[in-house]
């Protein structure tokens, strides 16, 4: 009986792995589609019949450079199932990062994803910060031409462009729609704006520190 237990709670153990990440297919490939009439509801979006699937659904024309003139001085361009379709199942997406020089990509997360990136060219100063429970410790390295560097799932993390030049990053995510929570937007940008008395109490400051902040306009460079 107690082995039985046992393999109870490793299965569902299993189970709470799988469910946490983007499901396996279990076919080729599910196309999605925008009309609902003729399709099925698979993890999130309709699928076309496979039989009418056709090459451009697995294609994204044109990855060139984003527009960095910015506040930020930063572009992401993503490529997820919302820009091809034939990503939906399969657990994937990638975004270009292109950056003026001091160009940031300011502190954010990615609820449903981990992130690996790869310098393609100039000079980037990445990190990120861990959970509550690891005390928030700060990671961060020095990026050069061909470097690579991990971004956990849901940790908040960032990119600066400490070069001379223009850079340029491509980060692969595991997931087909990683989503993205950039801080400062989300904190003082939101609509409705939060409580100034949430906020004062949480950052330690005066309310009029909190409302100065509130009243930026908080760029979204994706």
């Amino acid at each position: 009986m107690k082995a039985f237990y046992y393999l109870v709670a490793l299965l569902a153990l299993a189970s709470s792995v799988v469910f946490a990440y983007d499901p396996s297919p279990l076919q080729d490939f599910c196309v999605a589609i925008n009309d609902t009439r003729t399709g099925v509801f698979v993890n999130g979006k309709f699928c076309k019949d496979p039989k009418f699937a056709n090459a451009n659904d697995f294609f994204f024309q044109g990855l060139g450079p984003g527009d960095t003139s910015n506040p930020l001085g930063s572009k992401v361009t993503p490529v997820t199932v919302n820009e091809i379709l034939g990503l939906n199942t399969l657990g994937i997406s990638l975004a270009r990062i292109d950056f003026a020089p001091r160009g940031l990509n300011p502190p954010h997360t990615h609820p449903r994803g981990t992130e690996i990136l790869v310098v393609l060219e100039g000079t980037l100063y990445v990190g990120f910060v861990t959970s509550n429970q690891d005390n928030n410790r700060l990671f961060t390295k020095v990026l050069n031409k061909g470097d690579v560097f991990v971004f956990p799932i849901g940790l908040i993390h960032f990119q600066l462009n400490v070069g001379y030049g223009e850079a340029v990053a491509i980060a692969g995510l595991s997931s087909q729609n990683p989503g993205v929570i950039t801080i400062a937007n989300a904190v003082f940008g939101s609509k409705p704006p939060i409580s100034s008395e949430v906020l004062t109490k949480a950052f330690q400051v005066e309310e009029n520190v909190i409302e100065y902040l509130q009243k930026q306009f908080w760029y979204n460079n994706s």
